[in-house]
């Protein structure tokens, strides 16, 4: 496989986030998994139906040869969200990754995840893979990120695990900081993510009655950006709780009269629960339920003291913005399902800032196992 035109093999593909970035960098496509039908037609709808696998992971056989294997096992077994169950069974999904890396005979391996998996027992057994397990010719970077040093309007912080058998890919170069050097740009904002898009109080609350067809079935789609810019029918007394939060602030503005009863005890944690966004920073991080302003800091930032304020969450146009996709990825799937897409992405220009630093290593290696072709 020539370095000049390097592949990529994307496992728990999602709706292509990943992918995305590496194509931009140049990377050839030769497959992808994914066992979520409406975000393996996602992926299909962007980067084409005939490599892309709808199946389990485990069911994943023909793998083909790959300079990289890239991917992000669903993380909700170590978030901090979740249970931080240690017998999830998710959390044992790193090792059919670690199957198919040994299958494609790889040159790079790149798994992301949350944070807490650095300190998980998982990455433990990952590490010792590399010391007496299929993985002993790869030696391991672990890199803890930021998404808005790489152009992402988003302050998402996320765990890189590179394994590779070329020599060592660095961390990838920040691009962007809060307060920037001469070689860095300010961190993208909310308002250079929501460019363009009508910031209107009331939004369409359905998608197009369009449906298509992937691997033998159909679903909602295909949808545009423009399209997927949707909201909700809130309640009277939700639109009241809104209106009183100003950006930067949360519930513990409220009045009592409008709390939730769970709410008037419980004063500590959860500070970015009904908060508002601000325009001129990065977003917090955007998860599967960001249409919920209950479940985070979601609310638009459009709020002026004497005037126009915006009593809405973010619509999911917005959301997919602030994970760094543009006009150019379009979507399949029902609102809540579109939503979870987006929540559990890797932003693009994140996963297009460590593509560069492994596409560099691929072109200057320090070794070349004897399995691959120049």
């Amino acid at each position: 496989m020539g370095r000049r035109c390097p592949t990529v093999l994307d496992l728990f593909a999602g709706c292509g986030g990943m992918t995305r970035g590496f194509a931009d960098e140049g990377f050839n496509l030769v497959g992808a998994v994914e066992n979520d039908f409406a975000a393996a037609a996602t992926y299909a709808a962007n980067f084409g139906e005939s490599h892309t696998q709808y199946i389990d992971i485990a069911d994943y056989d023909d793998v083909p040869d790959a300079n990289v294997v890239i991917g992000g096992p669903p993380c909700q077994g170590f978030s901090n969200l979740g249970k931080r169950d240690p017998t999830d069974s998710r959390n044992s999904l790193w090792r059919e990754f670690v199957r198919v890396v040994v299958a494609a005979d790889c040159d790079i391996f790149v798994l992301e995840n949350v944070e807490r998996f650095g300190s998980s027992l998982e990455y433990l057994l990952l590490r010792a893979e590399t010391v007496r397990g299929d993985l002993e010719e790869f030696s391991l970077e672990t890199f803890t990120l930021n998404a808005a040093d790489y152009g992402v309007p988003q302050r998402r912080i996320r765990r890189l695990v590179v394994g590779s058998r070329v020599g060592p890919i660095g961390e990838p170069t920040a691009t962007h900081a809060d307060k920037p050097s001469d070689s860095e740009e300010r961190w993208t904002t909310v308002r250079d993510a929501f460019a363009g898009l009508a910031f209107d109080a009331a939004l369409p609350t359905d998608l197009p009655e369009r449906n298509a067809e992937f691997f033998g079935g159909e679903l909602p789609g295909v949808f545009t950006l423009d399209e997927i810019h949707v909201g909700r029918t809130y309640q009277k007394k939700s639109i009241q709780r809104y209106r009183l939060i100003a950006p930067g602030r949360s519930r513990l503005d409220l009045p009592e009269e409008l709390m939730y009863e769970c709410w008037k005890t419980h004063n500590t944690g959860a500070r970015d629960v009904l908060g508002r966004l601000e325009w001129d920073k990065p977003s917090l991080t955007i998860r599967t339920e960001f249409f919920k302003p209950e479940k985070g800091r979601y609310l638009h930032p459009e709020w002026n003291g004497r005037g126009r304020r915006v009593n809405r969450a973010i619509s999911h146009a917005e959301a997919a913005r602030l994970q760094g996709f543009d006009e150019r990825h379009v979507w399949c799937g029902s609102k809540v399902e579109i939503a979870r897409q987006i929540g559990n992405a890797v932003p693009p220009p994140l996963a297009a800032a460590v593509a560069r630093a492994v596409r560099r290593r691929l072109s200057h290696p320090e070794q070349v196992p004897a399995s691959k072709s120049a």
